[in-house]
Parts: structure tokens; C-alpha cells; sequence
């Protein structure tokens, strides 16, 4: 890179290439990236031309999500999320061979610190909703049951909020849980049926969108992620195939092979019951595990 008398004077012409001249070689990679991502936001500035006070709402825009960031919700996720982003970083970073579980993304809601329940127990703590029987099985292309696999759930209500967008209204951990595959590979659990929802349109990302006419619908689903020993760690949804919107995900998650019905089910008291299956990919150097 030209540095110090060699490095171009800046102006319109020269601004990305200005700002990279800058950079020493001690981390040429990041520098790399860095330089790429200026570059590009050059690029757009100098095509749309923003004016001073334009520039200042977009600076108070990021301000924004930044401040509607925090251990509960995380708006910087829900902007990767929304962009398309998030779901780009996982399919670049995730192909996995023909049957495999494909992954999603995690989405803003996750809880890291789920508690562990017991094969059957319910995950609805507040028992409002459809019921909803969960069976699932886990196992490896061949077949083959991932004994012991963690299995952890988390979803919507039956008026499509998580338990973190409301701590006074649900009780804390609600429709969240850990589970353990039992030998068979197999697991189950009560839950209450979820229902769509709009992507929280109550922060900068979502008003932004909105006002610009961006579809914020997601069908109604079921998140997991799935862990074992020496597997590849898969994080997805299960999509309820009678919800009309699956071809409107504003995340970009639906694919074939994640949408399942519920079916309605005379033994489980005016519910549902759906069937699920995860099949994992042994792990991989330099992949997830």
C-alpha cells in the first residue's frame, strides 16, 4: 500500500484509496476487509449523494440500534436478520451433503441459558395456547440415532411473542427448553401451538422497513438447535405448513425440507402433533462442532 508522500491526496476521485493507503502491514487480511467495506460505502455515498443532514440521519439511524441493544433483544441481530445477511453468513458457511439438516439463523431471541427439562415435560409454563406434541428424532446420514444429542427449543406464543419481548406478561423461560435425544436418538415434548408474527416493528430496523413498504411477516415455526459430540452443530426452524405467508419469510428461512404439518390430533385434547427430524453431518476441520 502507498503510505505517508506516496499515498493519493483525498478527494471524491481517490476517498477509498486514500483511506487504505493508511493501513501498515501489520494484519494485511483485516486491512483487506476493512478497505473492501469502506470501498463499498464510498461507492454508495458517492452514487446517491446524500446531503449533510441526510448523512446525520443515517448516523442517528445506527445511534439508534445501538441503544435498542441490549441482553435482552439485539437489534443489531434483527438488522442482519432483515438484510438477508445472517442468512447469506449461513449458507456460504453451512452446505452440507444432500439430506443433511440445512441450517437458518438463530434469530434475536435466542437464550443461551435455557434450563435443561426432562423427555416429555411441557415448555409452556403458562399453558395458553393449542396444544402442540413435538416428537423428533435425531440421527446421522446413515441413519444412524445421535444418542444423547441436546436439543434445545425456543418459540413464539400463541399470539407470537417470545418470552423475552414480554417478562411481565409471560413467565421467564417460557415455551424454552433443553432436551437430551434418548437412546434411540429420539425426543418429545408439550408445547402450545406458535403463531406467525410481524418482526418487531417497535425499533429503528423495523420502523425503517416498514416505512418502506418491507414485508416484516414470519410464518409460524419452531426454532432449534441441535449439538452432539463430534457433529456439526445445527440451528434451524421447523415451519408449520398450514401457515399461508411461508413464501414471505422475512428472515429468508423456509426451505422445503424444514416445513412440516401439524397435525391435528383427537389424543392430544383439541391440539396438534408434529413430527420433526434432524439429521446431523459428522464435524469437519474448521467447521462448527
Amino acid at each position: 500500500m502507498l503510505r505517508g508522500a506516496d499515498a493519493p491526496v483525498f478527494s471524491e476521485a481517490t476517498s477509498a484509496e486514500a483511506f487504505a493507503a493508511r493501513f501498515s502491514q501489520h494484519d494485511p487480511a483485516t486491512a483487506r476487509l476493512i478497505s473492501a467495506v469502506v470501498c463499498h460505502l464510498h461507492d454508495l455515498i458517492k452514487e446517491f449523494r446524500p446531503n449533510q443532514e441526510q448523512w446525520r440521519k443515517v448516523i442517528e439511524f445506527l445511534t439508534e440500534v445501538g441503544h435498542a441493544s441490549d441482553e435482552r433483544r439485539q437489534e443489531w441481530v434483527l438488522l442482519s436478520d432483515l438484510t438477508g445477511a445472517s442468512a447469506l453468513v449461513e449458507e456460504i458457511n453451512s452446505r452440507r451433503p444432500a439430506g443433511a439438516t440445512p441450517n437458518t439463523i438463530r434469530g434475536p431471541f435466542f437464550r443461551a441459558d435455557t434450563p435443561e427439562r426432562p423427555l416429555g415435560a411441557s415448555i409452556s409454563l403458562d399453558g395458553m395456547g393449542e396444544p402442540l406434541i413435538v416428537e423428533g428424532r435425531v440421527e446421522d446420514l446413515d441413519g444412524q440415532p445421535v444418542a444423547g444429542a441436546e436439543i434445545i427449543t425456543w418459540q413464539a406464543n400463541a399470539q407470537g411473542y417470545y418470552e423475552n419481548q414480554q417478562p411481565d406478561l409471560q413467565p421467564e423461560f417460557n415455551l424454552r427448553g433443553l432436551f437430551r435425544a434418548d437412546q434411540n436418538g429420539s425426543f418429545h415434548y408439550r408445547s402450545v401451538r406458535p403463531a406467525g408474527y410481524s418482526v418487531p416493528h417497535d425499533g429503528p430496523v423495523g420502523r425503517l422497513l416498514s416505512e418502506a413498504g418491507y414485508p416484516l411477516h414470519r410464518p409460524a415455526h419452531l426454532h432449534f438447535v441441535v449439538r452432539a459430540p463430534g457433529f456439526e452443530t445445527i440451528t434451524t426452524h421447523i415451519y408449520d405448513a398450514g401457515d399461508p405467508r411461508l413464501g414471505e419469510d422475512a428472515l429468508f428461512g423456509v426451505r422445503p425440507e424444514l416445513v412440516r404439518p401439524f397435525e391435528p390430533d383427537a389424543d392430544v385434547a383439541g391440539g396438534a402433533r408434529v413430527a420433526v427430524r434432524f439429521v446431523m453431518v459428522r464435524a469437519r476441520p474448521g467447521r462448527n462442532k
